[in-house]
């Protein structure tokens, strides 16, 4: 009974576009999205952090990334020794310094 119906066939594209090139642009666009809203962000951040650290001298006001408020009495190489109250002394990474504070931010407290 397939006699009776005609079988439909696509017409050619005019001016479409090559699946191929889509797929590239694409794929460009994926792409830039990752680098402006992911990369690149977190690159600044780190670069950031590693100016903060390399910046660190004694006598300075710092929050570590758990919350603990300080003052640096020692540094070296990879630790710092902070002051968190008057005759308390705390060893931790530099890494973990999250913040400079301004001056006098642990008298105001």
């Amino acid at each position: 009974m397939s006699f009776f119906i005609s079988s439909a066939e696509a017409a050619d594209a005019v001016g479409g576009m090559d699946p191929g090139f889509f797929n590239i642009i694409f794929l460009l666009g994926f792409g830039l999205i990752f680098y402006f809203f992911m990369w690149r962000p977190q690159a600044k951040r780190a670069k950031d952090h590693k100016a903060l650290i390399n910046d660190l001298s004694k006598g300075d006001e710092v929050l570590t990334a758990g919350g603990i408020l300080g003052k640096v009495v020692k540094l070296n190489d990879s630790y710092v020794v902070l002051e968190v109250c008057e005759g308390t002394e705390m060893t931790f990474q530099k890494v973990h310094v999250a913040a400079a504070l301004p001056k006098g931010t642990l008298k105001s407290i």
